[in-house]
């Protein structure tokens, strides 16, 4: 029962009286249906308020939430009706084929035969390809930050672009109205089974020929003989160029199917123009742009206490080892380089040690991993550090469409050669201007959007990431392609 208005309000035949004093309520008798008018139209938003707070702690709970999460489940896509759907698509949409199972969940649920010797790839799988939530990372990362950081393994990309792909804004559901065939095999968990041990060629292709059997027998890839049809694979592109039974590697890329597919690779060979170049998986995946915008200003502001730093470890098995002379190096100059040795630290998929030395460097030393590119090279990039290249190979001829045509924007370049001559790298990146160093890493922090992978769903509503650039680059290939 609502209280009396007379010792606060001595007239209160038609209206509402607030009691300043306790903030109650006061209506007398003739003022009831004021009362009701008033529930009328607060009520609608009561319950918006009241929905709204459900959705965000549903949202909350499930942001927060660390569940397994070995299978890919197909999304069903909004399938819009309305006549702007080549204003919202100008590019075409993509159709994502519904594999058989054994050509990528089954990999995923046997995770343990992927690596036999190692629980790794089991730890990998996890959260559709990001990995292990990095709860290390807690006190490195601003801690609105930490839920998106995972230990992501740097061979995931096939499980995490399958998983975006499933969630592209454009993607369709009818086939017949599609610009581009989406194949999410997992070429390289496939394959990588294989790579190491006593295993004959015809283990390392039997997964991919019968991925391409399957795929040729489609009706929509004997329209155009596949060349409307692209795929991912999460190894380097010199992990399925073998030519011959005996040598390294599948024979994948070479076969016949694959003469016309579109392949989205981690290391593209420069002669290979179906190949594309896309940034390796790094442990960041940002939930919106508010991560990103946040994340770009904590490293645009860091305090940064080292000249520059080398993350790896060393290669002893080989001849005059160049990573090896870098860390010598970066040690002997401990007042100016941080040093992270692998051989000491974790480093298969990051550490807190790693993303610390990163951010508080200018520079970072990239010299070419296994291969010409190393994955530390965008993980360097993303703590806003500026990477110092030795092969114009590990990066100035792979990324086309995610990092600058002008590599002196974002990038200092110094000949390995020109290192046994006497060089000193410090006394080269002393020579930038702190102004030059400041406009390098601007133009670093400003690619980050373009070379990490967003959440699916959550990711970055109108900020593109890695794989939204990817998709684009197909999409606009085919349709120079159909122009032509």
């Amino acid at each position: 029962m609502l209280p009396s208005c007379e010792h606060s309000c001595h007239q209160c035949p038609k209206r509402i009286c607030l009691e300043e004093t306790n903030k109650n309520l006061c209506l007398h008798s003739s003022c009831r249906w004021f009362l009701l008018v008033l529930i009328l139209v607060l009520l609608p938003q009561i319950f918006l308020d009241f929905k709204y707070f459900v959705i965000s702690n549903v949202s909350l709970a499930s942001l927060l939430s660390d569940s397994p999460q070995h299978a890919i489940t197909p999304e069903t896509p909004t399938q819009g009706s309305s006549p702007d759907k080549n204003e919202t698509c100008p590019l075409g949409r993509v159709y994502v084929y519904d594999l058989p199972p054994v050509f990528n969940n089954e990999l995923l649920h046997n995770c343990s035969s992927l690596e036999p010797w190692s629980t790794r790839y089991c730890d990998a799988v996890l959260n559709g390809g990001f990995g292990q939530r990095a709860i290390e990372l807690i006190g490195v990362v601003p801690e609105r930050q930490a839920p998106a950081w995972y230990w992501t393994d740097q061979f995931m990309s096939e499980v995490i672009f399958h998983n975006k792909v499933q969630n592209y804004a454009c993607r369709t559901l009818e086939p017949e109205s599609a610009t581009a065939f989406y194949i999410p095999f997992y070429a390289g968990l496939a394959v990588g089974r294989y790579l190491f041990g006593n295993h004959s060629s015809e283990e390392r292709d039997r997964d991919c020929e019968m991925l391409l059997r399957w795929v040729q027998d489609q009706q929509y890839w004997k329209r155009s003989n596949g060349s409307d049809h692209f795929i991912t694979l999460g190894r380097i592109a010199w992990d399925f160029h073998r030519y011959g039974p005996f040598g390294w590697g599948s024979g994948f890329i070479n076969m016949a199917g694959m003469r016309n597919i579109i392949r989205l690779v981690i290391e593209r060979s420069p002669w290979d123009p179906l190949e594309i170049g896309v940034p390796y998986p790094t442990g960041f995946h940002p939930r919106s742009n508010a991560d990103i915008l946040e994340w770009q200003r904590h490293v645009r502001t860091h305090r940064r206490t080292s000249l520059f730093c080398f993350v790896g470890g060393t290669r002893g098995a080989f001849k005059d080892d160049f990573r090896g002379r870098l860390l010598s190096y970066c040690k002997n100059e401990s007042d100016s380089c941080r040093a992270v040795d692998c051989a000491k630290s974790r480093c298969h998929h990051g550490s807190s040690d790693i993303l610390e030395t990163f951010l508080a460097s200018d520079f970072c030393l990239q010299p070419r991993g296994d291969s010409y590119t190393r994955r530390s090279m965008f993980d360097c990039m993303v703590a806003g550090s500026i990477p110092v290249l030795f092969w114009e190979q590990t990066a100035y001829d792979k990324y086309q469409g995610f990092l600058p045509e002008e590599h002196t924007s974002y990038s200092v370049f110094i000949d390995y050669k020109s290192l046994k001559n006497g060089t000193s790298i410090r006394k080269v990146l002393e020579r930038f201007s702190s102004e030059e160093v400041r406009k390098m890493r601007e133009k670093v922090v400003d690619l980050i959007p373009k070379i990490v992978y967003a959440k699916p769903q959550q990711g970055s509503e109108y900020i593109k990431d890695a794989s939204d650039v990817a998709i684009e680059i197909v999409l606009r290939r085919l349709k120079k392609q159909g122009a032509d």
